[in-house]
């Protein structure tokens, strides 16, 4: 392995470099969406929208005390600011959350698309240094050719060897985000029907009572 990388030439350094950034962001990604997997309640995400339903926000607010559900943070936010405007403090809220989610991906982009290319310039590297040796020394050296060759070919084959599994975990990671958004889309929309309704149920309440 050392040896490959050696004849590979000086563009493997910075192949080696895209392939260390992309491991870690592979790696943070997937302690980050453990974390937050761990951290889902649905149970207390029922909860809360039926006691919104009952327009009981104390006791909403005693039972998302100390919440980590990223769902409960957003409709929380919600019910803070049902008296201004709902939907775009849990826009507002919700951006964070899928901003925080897309962290770093923009950088497992890069070195996805970045990766390939270094690849292709070693080859060029590559070629251009076997043909300086053939004109230099002749078809007498072999080797002096096939040393550039193979520096062409192994940087080539680098650059994918990085490109091609990060591309993995980075459609992984942008499903689960999509699938969030659409989660949060749905909790958001069934508060802010729940909270419209809320009045008109309050007062059939208050005419059945009397």
């Amino acid at each position: 392995m050392i040896e490959l990388f050696k004849d590979g030439g000086p563009v493997m350094y910075p192949l080696m470099l895209c392939s260390l950034i992309a491991m870690t962001v592979v790696i943070e990604r997937i302690i980050f969406w453990l974390i937050l997997d761990s951290r889902r309640n649905q149970p207390l995400v029922d909860d809360v929208l039926e006691l919104c339903r009952m327009g009981d926000w104390e006791a909403v607010r005693k039972k998302t005390r100390g919440s980590k559900d990223y769902i409960i943070r957003i409709l929380v936010s919600g019910i803070l600011h049902r008296e201004f405007s709902m939907s775009k403090a849990m826009e507002s809220t919700a951006a964070d959350e899928i901003k925080e989610m897309r962290h770093s991906m923009g950088i497992l982009d890069t070195m996805i698309t970045v990766a390939p290319l270094l690849g292709i310039f070693g080859t060029v590297t590559g070629i251009i240094t076997s043909f300086e040796a053939l004109g230099t020394m002749g078809i007498e050296h072999p080797r002096a050719v096939t040393a550039g060759i193979a520096e062409a070919l192994i940087t080539t084959a680098a650059g994918l060897a990085i490109a091609i599994p990060s591309v993995i975990p980075y459609n992984f990671f942008n499903s689960r985000v999509e699938n969030a958004a659409r989660l949060i889309e749905k909790y958001a929309t069934s508060l802010e029907i729940v909270y419209e309704k809320l009045p008109k149920q309050l007062e059939n309440k208050k005419g059945s009572s009397k």
